[in-house]
């Protein structure tokens, strides 16, 4: 029983992740993602309260794997302050730029959670090691992370909103950099580096 309720979950996660990469999650609709996964569409509600919640899922996978795909960069970097650049940069530009974070943002306490939760393993080993090498003076990594995936969340809703400048992504970069203790013309000297472009993002999670 454990086993089936398992796949079945998974079976969701896996349809939703299929269909609201396609259609968004407002035009995507429960019953077909149910049909997708094979499952009761009635049965969906013994694993996710709502879509919302489903998405929600999906979204934490979709995050893991973009925390892989910056990871397949960074390797590359010998900076270690470069590396927290360039993935609060890239984070900003999918939470602005790709539909299924955008349409989470007005969640923005859930969507932070989930960043907080998915993402911190990577941004708080990144900022710990910055500070090691003395690229960075951060006392707490955790809090500077949960504070930063907060603004992340903030700005980028106010620019999907067109309340702010998709102009201001840059500056907002500086700021979160300059709250590792690095000094202003560091962080900008850090933010206008060469971004290397992302591989693929699968097909499948």
């Amino acid at each position: 029983m454990a086993l089936r309720q398992e796949r079945n979950r998974e079976a969701l996660v896996q349809a939703g992740y299929r269909v609201i990469s396609e259609k968004g999650i407002d035009s995507a609709t429960m019953h077909e993602i149910a049909e997708l996964a094979d499952v009761g569409a009635g049965t969906v509600y013994s694993y996710f309260k709502s879509k919302d919640d489903l998405a929600i899922s999906v979204m934490e996978r979709v995050m893991h794997n973009l925390a892989l795909r910056i990871e397949e960069v960074t390797d590359t970097f010998s900076d270690p302050a470069q590396v927290y650049a360039f993935g609060v940069r890239t984070v900003i530009d999918h939470a602005t730029g790709d539909m299924r974070w955008k349409q989470l943002l007005n969640r923005p306490e859930v969507i932070a959670g989930a960043m907080f939760r998915v993402m911190g393993p990577f941004a708080i080993r990144d900022l710990e090691n910055a500070t090691r090498a003395g690229r960075f003076r951060v006392a707490d990594a955790a809090l500077t992370w949960k504070m930063a995936t907060f603004a992340i969340v903030g700005v980028s809703l106010s620019i999907t909103r067109g309340e702010l400048a998709p102009s201001l992504i840059e500056e907002t970069v500086v700021r979160l950099l300059c709250m590792t203790g690095i000094g202003e013309e560091e962080a900008i000297e850090l933010a206008a580096r060469p971004r290397p472009v992302l591989s693929p993002e699968r097909k499948t999670l």
